[in-house]
């Protein structure tokens, strides 16, 4: 996948729990981890606003795109 999901290291500079900031978002707890373990295929933009605002960051410091690396073995 393209997206990488940054999630825990937000979490970890701030000494945060996904519990505690799923309670501070107003999600569940299975829905920060759902995204935090990159199997979310979407997040709402007043999820992201509201992770953003508990976490004090940017989306850029949760969400990054890196490009997929081409498969250069050679198959028979």
């Amino acid at each position: 996948m393209a997206i990488v999901v940054n999630l825990d290291v937000a979490l970890a500079k701030r000494k945060m729990s996904v519990t505690e900031l799923a309670d501070a978002v107003g999600i569940t707890v299975a829905n920060i981890s759902v995204l935090k373990n990159a199997r979310a295929k979407a997040v709402r933009f007043t999820t992201l606003d509201a992770i953003c605002r508990v976490l004090e960051c940017q989306p850029g410091d949760i969400l990054a795109w890196v490009p997929d690396v081409p498969d250069t073995s050679v198959r028979a």
